[in-house]
């Protein structure tokens, strides 16, 4: 695979929120709904699948450089107790600042990052979170249910509904 902030067309040092809007606008511009022909939809399909990979390698390679430059990393069991602790206290944002000192990941860790990204709106990445937890826990319904909550989240939030009742939430 070709160098994944390269095909995002964002420099190594970017952040996650810089890799986030690159991604999202590289979608919206090439995503296979807005083709007719099938020759163009499968075009935009394999673009597509390049800039998912993409996208994945590069929030792997730019949240760990996040947490080690910024953070002192924690024993991934207490990085997860001290975010279920501020999910307790109502503060979503610590926790997953939390999450992301963990030194190590398992599937209730990806299960718990997706629990705190739906809590912030942030449905797709939510959604990532929970297949991750599935793929390392296949047999685990409560990842699979999370998995399918963030989907219809998701597909919910892109509906004009969706989109004005994020506005208003604001």
């Amino acid at each position: 695979m070709n160098d994944p902030f390269q095909t995002l067309g964002l420099k190594p040092t970017a952040t996650v929120d810089e890799i986030r809007a690159a991604y999202h606008a590289l979608v919206k511009l090439c995503h296979p709904d807005r083709f007719q022909e099938p020759e163009a939809q499968k075009t935009a399909q394999d673009k597509m699948i390049r800039l998912n990979l993409a996208y994945e390698e590069a929030l792997k390679l730019a949240i760990p450089r996040k947490a080690v430059t910024y953070t002192k990393s924690l024993p991934k069991e207490e990085a997860k107790h001290l975010a279920q602790k501020m999910l307790g206290q109502q503060n979503p944002e610590s926790a997953l600042r939390y999450l992301l000192r963990a030194e190590s990941r398992d599937g209730e860790w990806y299960y718990m990052q997706g629990h705190v990204l739906m809590l912030l709106r942030q449905y797709e990445t939510a959604h990532e979170s929970f297949r991750e937890a599935v793929k390392r826990e296949p047999n685990n319904i409560e990842y699979r249910r999370g998995a399918l909550d963030a989907a219809v989240a998701l597909r919910k939030s892109k509906t004009l509904l969706g989109k004005i009742k994020h506005v208003l939430k604001r």
